[in-house]
């Protein structure tokens, strides 16, 4: 399935695609951080505007076999530049989010970059870490998806 694993701008349409994966329970635990409530679509809609219209964001939508599998970013919104992705669940555990984020490190040329991620996502630990991305350090924070403080390792890759 990773053969056909390809990146392309976000369309109007991928919105209400990207609002169900998002709201999905098992993604919420997993992203831990999350928006305080993922099923309410006036919120949603008006982040997404707001991302769409900062010239500082490069977003993609991850394509599978031409399915929206979900969504990868690199921001700066906590002051250094971030990578952040997530997909259906559908399609965890088929390879998807490591060969798309290669692919959008092989277009995003910012070094070095972040990232963050629950201490217990391992899946997530295992995708950046297979892209070059190591731990350099933790913290902690409240994530909105769990309803509680989550410790997070923060992980970064310096090399292009």
């Amino acid at each position: 399935m990773t053969d056909y694993i390809t990146l392309r701008p976000i369309a109007e349409g991928d919105l209400p695609i990207l609002f169900e994966q998002q709201r999905a329970p098992a993604a919420v635990w997993m992203a831990a951080f999350t928006a305080k409530d993922p099923s309410n679509w006036e919120a949603f809609s008006a982040h997404w505007a707001k991302v769409l219209a900062d010239p500082a964001v490069t977003m993609r939508i991850i394509l599978a076999n031409d399915q929206v599998a979900g969504s990868i970013s690199c921001h700066t919104w906590f002051g250094e530049p971030e990578v952040s992705y997530g997909l259906g669940q559908a399609f965890w555990g088929c390879g998807i989010a490591t060969r798309a984020l290669a692919l959008f490190l092989a277009e995003v040329a910012t070094r070095p970059l972040y990232a963050r991620i629950a201490k217990d996502n391992i899946a997530s630990q295992r995708v950046l870490e297979r892209n070059g991305f190591t731990i350099h350090g933790e913290d902690r924070g409240f994530a909105e998806g769990r309803g509680a403080e989550v410790e997070e390792w923060l992980l970064v890759r310096h090399a292009p």
